[in-house]
């Protein structure tokens, strides 16, 4: 019932959105800039919104753009941006033909520069596929062996300590056994070291009262070696989540807003302490690539960082309108671009109806849409809002019911359905 729920709803909308799109796209398309040395930029993450940002900040720049994506999400609303001058599927980035594949198209269509744009999932793979690629094109993500530290919560703990940057005490556990055993000093929190988008927003604060109930607790999450945990203290305080684009262990692009457990809005937030945080960070392991870090500044004003994403934020929404995002990615020693002043808050139109709709006495969603910018939705660029909501999500839902499945909610941000297990 939710999913045909689901539908019936995107299919109301539907008329609303074919006229706003054909108003769209009846306007003069804006003129593009001249890149001094065009480039053909492959973008990976088709279906997301953060390729989409980018491709449209590449192509604005006067650059080409190659898209891809897996085959499950070949029809993703972005393949029609006027943005994607080609788009190509390619195998699941855990594939054994992953890398052969890329490197295909980066022969085919002659590929300059590849900006991965990874799910939590791919980041280690399209870091494996760097040497296949590296002789043809250049590959703005990092190593194997750094994207696997960066992304294990317990081994970005110890390289951060290591450079003398604070972090929240942490302990790594194999099994339900060893949480009930280890002696917490204080409220922790448990978190999966490989990607879990489920247990993810289970914040349960522990110990709990017994030792038993505690056991219990952890009996519930799928704790072993193969999928390790750890448990962080918890910090009192706001979360923030950042951006930064960094070449050589120099940031050139960065963005900083307040988060939260499910982040679908992005408003820059001047935080100098977190910038000089990162740059200490990257500087110490002369990265290259795109780095998210997530802090938490605690009431007494103390900053811990939480854990590292090697990998694109969706934070890069708030340089829809900026015009150095491409030079920031392509050129080295650039100055350090961060949103513009003028730049709105983003958000996802169709989350913040829902909110409206489930939470009718919270008005504050309709400041959010009134001051802020859908991510999607742009007036020189209407087809990947349209497709977007009315093809690549309705088909996802319609597979789901086909299948007989379940899922825990859309994301239109990522254009996927949230499934338990899922990718």
């Amino acid at each position: 019932m939710r999913t045909l729920g689901a539908l019936a709803l995107l299919t109301l909308a539907l008329p609303l959105n074919l006229v706003l799109t054909v108003v769209a796209l009846l306007r003069p398309a804006p003129a593009r800039a001249t890149a001094d040395l065009p480039r053909t930029i492959l973008i990976s993450g088709g279906k997301m919104t953060k390729a989409l940002q980018l491709a449209r900040s590449f192509h604005r720049a006067g650059h080409r753009v190659v898209l891809v994506e897996s085959r499950k999400y070949r029809l993703t609303g972005h393949r029609f941006s006027r943005a994607v001058d080609r788009f190509h599927c390619v195998p699941e980035p855990q594939s054994p033909g992953y890398a052969s594949a890329l490197l295909e198209i980066v022969l085919k269509e002659g590929v300059d520069v590849y900006v991965p744009v990874c799910s939590p999932v791919a980041s280690f793979y399209d870091a494996l596929a760097k040497s296949t690629l590296s002789p043809y094109c250049e590959v703005v993500h990092g190593d194997p062996g750094m994207v696997r530290r960066l992304d294990d919560k317990y081994e970005f703990s110890g390289m951060s300590t290591a450079a003398g940057l604070p972090v929240p005490d942490s302990r790594r556990v194999s099994a339900p056994d060893q949480v009930a055993a280890a002696d917490l000093d204080g409220p922790f929190i448990m978190k999966s070291i490989p990607y879990d988008p489920v247990n993810r927003l289970d914040l349960t604060r522990l110990p709990l009262d017994t030792v038993e109930r505690t056991a219990a607790f952890a009996r519930t999450k799928p704790i072993s070696e193969a999928t390790p945990w750890i448990l962080q203290a918890f910090v009192e305080g706001q979360e923030y989540c950042t951006h930064s684009t960094v070449r050589d262990g120099e940031v050139q692009l960065h963005g900083c807003c307040e988060s939260s457990a499910f982040q679908i809005n992005y408003e820059m937030v001047d935080k100098p302490e977190i910038e000089e945080w990162v740059r200490k960070f990257v500087r110490a392991y002369n990265l290259t690539g795109q780095v998210s870090f997530d802090f938490i500044q605690a009431t007494d004003g103390s900053l811990y960082a939480i854990e590292c994403n090697p990998r694109t934020h969706s934070a890069i929404t708030m340089f829809y309108d900026h015009p150095g995002v491409a030079d920031a990615y392509l050129e080295t020693g650039t100055s350090v671009i961060r949103p513009l002043p003028s730049s709105r808050p983003t958000y996802w139109i169709y989350h913040e109806i829902w909110r409206l709709l489930t939470e009718p006495r919270k008005l504050s969603r309709l400041r959010t849409i009134l001051r802020g910018k859908d991510a999607i939705f742009d007036w020189s660029d209407p087809l990947p809002f349209l497709m977007v909501h009315h093809l690549q999500i309705p088909l996802l839902l319609i597979r789901n019911l086909l299948r007989r499945g379940t899922w825990i909610r859309i994301d239109f941000n990522i254009g996927k359905l949230v499934e338990p297990a899922g990718d």
